[in-house]
């Protein structure tokens, strides 16, 4: 994939698929297409009690596109608990072409003006591809995706892809769905006409919970 751009990485998120590298020091990407894609309801985020306290404190300062290079480099930083990590300087750059197209789209949040977590993804039409998310700071990359589920509920996004399940997303609410399944409902969101900055409500956490959450908030 030596001739990869930003344009043929946009028609293969369109396709279903997506790169990965399988280290940082490996400059080689290859495609992915799980059999069972990662996906988070945009009505089904759980947000627990101790995660809604949370939000609502304003522990942090949740910004948009602020700092992307930053967030991308926090997700590929390693940590005690990840040891190696997928995104290597050609994710870094193809994603960052991306973020100044605006196509990418990276959620910040800070405590005391330092970055302690965010999330980083992909924008087409109504789906927003999640890619990678980090933290370093207790419940900071969740604060980070329950404000991005408020802004894609919002803005109208009618998907979220999380790529892959694992027991911190399925926590949240991911679940697994076949790959026919997903394309059938994928491929028509493509052509909607979603508005990612529609949600201007960042610093209103009743808000914020109540487009992130709308089962619990109306329950």
């Amino acid at each position: 994939m030596s001739s990869i751009t930003p344009q043929i990485l946009l028609r293969a998120y369109a396709a279903g698929i997506f790169p990965m590298a399988e280290s940082a020091e490996d400059n080689a990407l290859y495609w992915v297409e799980p059999e069972e894609r990662g996906v988070i309801p945009l009505d089904g985020l759980k947000v627990s009690h101790s995660l809604r306290k949370t939000v609502r404190r304003k522990e942090f300062e949740v910004s948009v596109d602020r700092d992307f290079a930053a967030v991308i480099a926090g997700c590929a930083a390693r940590t005690q608990d990840r040891r190696s990590t997928w995104i290597n300087a050609r994710i870094k750059a193809l994603y960052t072409q991306l973020h100044r197209m605006g196509c990418c789209h990276s959620i910040e949040c800070r405590k005391d003006g330092e970055l302690v977590g965010g999330l980083y993804g992909v924008r087409i039409g109504g789906v927003f591809f999640g890619e990678s998310m980090f933290s370093r700071a207790t419940d900071a990359s969740k604060v980070a995706l329950v404000h991005l589920v408020a802004r894609l509920n919002r803005g109208g996004f009618g998907l979220l892809d999380a790529q892959f399940v694992n027991p911190h997303l399925e926590r949240l609410g991911a679940i697994a769905v076949p790959r026919a399944d997903y394309h059938k409902v994928m491929e028509p969101l493509l052509e909607r006409n979603a508005d990612f900055f529609t949600f201007q409500q960042d610093g209103d956490p009743e808000a914020v919970l109540a487009w992130a959450s709308p089962r619990q908030s109306s329950g």
